[in-house]
């Protein structure tokens, strides 16, 4: 087990040095820079570039960089001065994790719901109206479900804010928009997934032996249906609680979503990398808890079996 867990560790690591290195020589290859959209003069220009080690070939700058970031040094911003990129997420992660946190338990709880009312209701009027909902909204992006609840609900009708992070009512618009795509991919993949297991001969046995339907279900079909579950949850939850850059955008929430958009239009390499690392360790960590949990939720999924 130990021996596993030690593999898994080291190729994430190894996945987050990947994606560190390539983000930073694909902002070099952009066209463009940090202070080129400044009305600098050369000297002043060069001066900035200089402070920030971009006077320096490439390789003595990403060595630089990489230096920095085992230290735990994400920098500071080139645009917004004395703004450090660390204080930047610290700041902004919690409101794209309140709004991320909420999102999952929806997309969750109702997509699993959802899936197994589906299942028990294989080819009836239920089931082939939760199926075309969740394909229905499977294909909608989640900023267009945005802006049809800001018309809806806020514009035509006045019920929800449009904007802000203020109250309860401000969670609304942006959880139902982020999790509608997560909810219904949860819920085709719950139906799919536990109609399957019904047919199983185990099953069968079960019935035989006069367990309840709710026994049958909950404890022996549905908790061999989660394990595909699991393994999309784990990037969901990385995705939603870094938050959602278009969203963010449309509902005004300050977010990480929002610094990302900002740093790539600005041209901020230090803001976009720091954030970059944030977010990629996030989705690395759940992807690794995700293997772990693998075994714990099936024991009869061996280690082997895992590292393939």
């Amino acid at each position: 087990m130990l021996k596993y867990i030690g593999k898994r560790f080291l190729t994430s690591l190894l996945t987050i040095w990947v994606v560190i290195t390539v983000t930073f020589f694909l902002m070099r290859l952009m066209p463009g820079g940090p202070f080129d959209g400044e009305k600098l003069t050369p000297q002043v220009k060069a001066n900035m570039e200089a402070k920030y080690g971009m006077d320096k070939p490439l390789m003595e700058q990403y060595a630089m960089y990489m230096g920095n970031l085992v230290q735990g040094d994400f920098g500071e911003s080139m645009i917004f001065k004395g703004r450090g990129v660390t204080e930047t997420i610290t700041k902004s992660f919690p409101a794209s994790a309140k709004i991320g946190g909420v999102a999952v338990l929806i997309a969750i709880s109702g997509g699993i719901i959802l899936g197994v009312l589906a299942a028990l209701k294989n080819g009836k009027w239920p089931d082939k109206l939760i199926v075309f909902i969740a394909t229905l909204c499977t294909t909608i992006p989640s900023f267009v479900i945005g802006a049809v609840l800001i018309y809806v609900l806020a514009v035509e009708y006045g019920l929800l804010p449009a904007t802000g992070f203020d109250s309860w009512k401000n969670y609304i618009m942006p959880c139902m928009a982020l999790s509608a795509a997560s909810l219904s991919f949860i819920t085709r993949l719950t139906r799919s997934k536990l109609i399957d297991v019904l047919k199983a001969d185990y099953i069968r046995t079960a019935k035989a032996k006069g367990l309840s339907k709710g026994t049958v279900i909950f404890k022996h079909a549905l908790r061999n249906s989660l394990i595909p579950i699991v393994t999309y949850v784990g990037p969901l939850i990385a995705s939603l609680l870094t938050g959602s850059f278009i969203t963010e955008k449309i509902f005004a929430i300050p977010g990480l979503g929002n610094e990302f958009v900002q740093s790539v239009t600005n041209r901020d390499y230090t803001m976009l990398l720091g954030v970059t690392v944030f977010y990629c360790t996030m989705l690395v960590f759940f992807a690794f808890l995700v293997d772990i949990l693998y075994v714990l939720i099936d024991p009869r999924i061996k280690l082997q079996d895992a590292e393939v």
